[in-house]
């Protein structure tokens, strides 16, 4: 029972680390990424669509991006998702492709990106947190419940913190790889 506790605990700690990567991956870094354009929806036909699922995304060049739509007719839909999202760039067409050249980052521009980096760093730090509390109530429940011991229930506890310490370091280093990519000239 403790077991499979801890383990669905792990389990969710583990989604929290896979959204931080992901969320990491859409920040810009001053190189081309497709994780930059991926997730902007576009409209397809009425239904707002995620552009990965519109068109195919390369990235040629380390400051290019290529977009070319599977349906040439979305090319100016595409471009005022572009203009509408936060990325700041402005897209080049010629009819056929989108290309998004990605301009270098100002020193103030990288120290805003760390900032921002560091408020999604710790919002997953206290989620993993909230993950441990849960974990904890759970684990007084079975004791309560006197479907374990309280040696056992003791042991949960402490692996259940051990694994809270294990996936907090796990994100601050992905921060700190994170914040040395955007601080690199």
């Amino acid at each position: 029972m403790l077991k499979e506790i801890l383990n669905d605990g792990e389990q969710r700690m583990n989604k929290v680390i896979e959204f931080l990567q992901g969320e990491y991956s859409g920040l810009r870094a001053g190189r081309a990424n497709p994780a930059l354009v991926e997730k902007i929806m576009v409209d397809y036909y009425g239904s707002p669509t995620p552009l990965n699922q519109t068109a195919n995304i390369s990235c040629p060049e380390p400051r290019l991006i290529v977009i070319q739509p599977w349906d040439k007719s979305l090319v100016p839909t595409i471009e005022k998702a572009i203009l509408k999202s936060d990325l700041g760039i402005n897209p080049n067409s010629d009819g056929v492709v989108i290309r998004l050249a990605i301009p270098q980052l100002t020193e103030e521009r990288r120290k805003e990106l760390v900032k921002t980096c560091s408020k999604k760093a710790e919002e997953a730090r206290v989620s993993i947190r909230n993950v441990r509390r849960d974990l904890n109530d759970e684990i007084k429940a079975v004791e309560k419940a006197k479907e374990c011991s309280e040696d056992e229930s003791k042991k949960a506890l402490d692996d259940a913190q051990k694994l809270t310490d294990k996936l907090i370091k796990r994100v601050d280093e992905i921060f700190a790889k994170k914040e040395k990519e955007i601080m690199e000239v």
